[in-house]
């Protein structure tokens, strides 16, 4: 086993000569230093000793001093203070500066050794808590890495099986093919530019992409009706909000996203449906859809008609700002230059499904390069 290794620190030689002999006679390693200085000078050169020994009156530099620079310096070395002073005071200030004993000269051997046994075993229990610490610290930091990466895959498993409920609801109304896509791109860009945070900005993400899932319950012969909705067929059709919201509020990791979708079609005055909100008692992701939403069925193509430029769409959005649609989101978005809007769109084109999955999972990130 090795040797516990001590450093003895006293002005008198006499002193230090003995305490350093009685401990080597009883199986340590004992270094001895004149001084503080001296004391300070074996520490930089090896600060592994398993215990210092010092005197409290020294001259130059007095033995609290020297406690002060090694609990500062070499904190977890125990540090045991002896003097021949019978002053509470003095004892009370090196327990309070970090002394873990103190020891009265003249002192016997058995004292001296007592001392010095406890004090090693606390310089023990001390390294061993500081290791336990630093390994249960590694261990916490590798499996909360492994847990964060395994909730990333269920999280962009989660994603990818919105992607196929999106896509299932293009397939029954061709109409608006990439519409979700494209308005989720919009809306990402659009909270982006209000400063919203990644998290925030993931909330809009889904709820934009799942805004009219509500639709797959809605009859073919409403939803594909290629002429105008009646006052019944258009009662039925606005049933998708609450239908929707219904679907989407009971996955919990959708549960703010759905707020969205109930909430897509509302107006800024109060005339929106289902509910009538008015200012912001519509949710944030759902007065920033709103223009994305508008953005996109202004500039697309429908059997009816040829899709109009950003810059008329534009021009209508500011029209019904403070109407359907909150003015200050509408400053914002009429702070962004036009051609963002369709580089865009160009972008959000050329997609891959799993692109659309990124964007969904990492929607700050998915559509930086297209938003600046």
């Amino acid at each position: 086993m090795p040797q516990e290794r001590i450093l003895v620190v006293d002005d008198e030689a006499a002193v230090r000569g003995i305490v350093a002999a009685l401990l080597e006679r009883s199986g340590y390693f004992a270094i001895a230093a004149g001084g503080a200085v001296q004391a300070l000078m074996h520490l930089e050169q090896d600060a592994g000793y398993d215990l210092v020994l010092s005197d409290v009156m020294m001259p130059e530099v007095d033995g609290l001093t020297l406690l002060d620079r090694i609990c500062v310096d070499y904190p977890g070395t125990p540090v045991v203070m002896f003097t021949a002073i019978h002053d509470i005071h003095v004892a009370t200030n090196a327990f309070r500066r970090g002394a873990i004993d103190y020891l009265l000269k003249p002192f016997e051997r058995n004292q001296l050794l007592n001392v010095v046994t406890r004090a090693v075993e606390h310089g023990k229990l001390q390294k061993q808590n500081r290791t336990y610490r630093q390994n249960l610290e590694e261990i916490v930091s590798a499996r909360t890495g492994r847990l964060r990466a395994t909730m990333q895959d269920l999280e962009r498993s989660y994603d990818i099986t919105l992607e196929a409920m999106g896509d299932a609801l293009d397939l029954r109304d061709a109409e608006t093919e990439g519409h979700s896509k494209r308005v989720t791109g919009y809306a990402i860009a659009l909270g982006r530019e209000m400063g919203l945070n990644a998290d925030e900005l993931k909330v809009i993400a889904r709820g934009a992409f799942l805004h009219d899932i509500g639709k797959i319950s809605t009859p073919d012969e409403v939803l594909l009706k290629p002429g105008k909705l009646d006052a019944r067929e258009t009662e039925i059709m606005r049933e998708h909000c609450e239908r929707g919201y219904e679907m989407v509020r009971k996955i919990p990791f959708l549960r703010e996203a759905s707020e969205i979708v109930f909430s897509h079609q509302e107006s800024y005055d109060g005339t929106g449906y289902p509910r009538g909100l008015v200012g912001e008692e519509i949710p944030l992701g759902a007065r920033i859809f709103a223009i994305a939403d508008t953005l996109d069925a202004i500039t697309s193509d429908r059997p009816y008609r040829k899709g109009r430029t950003f810059a008329e769409a534009r021009t209508e959005i500011e029209r019904c700002s403070g109407h359907q649609f909150d003015p200050v989101i509408v400053a914002v978005f009429l702070r962004v230059p036009l051609e963002r809007w369709t580089d865009l769109r160009d972008e959000i084109t050329r997609m891959s499904p799993a692109a659309v999955s990124s964007t969904l999972c990492r929607p700050a990130v998915a559509l930086q390069a297209a938003g600046d």
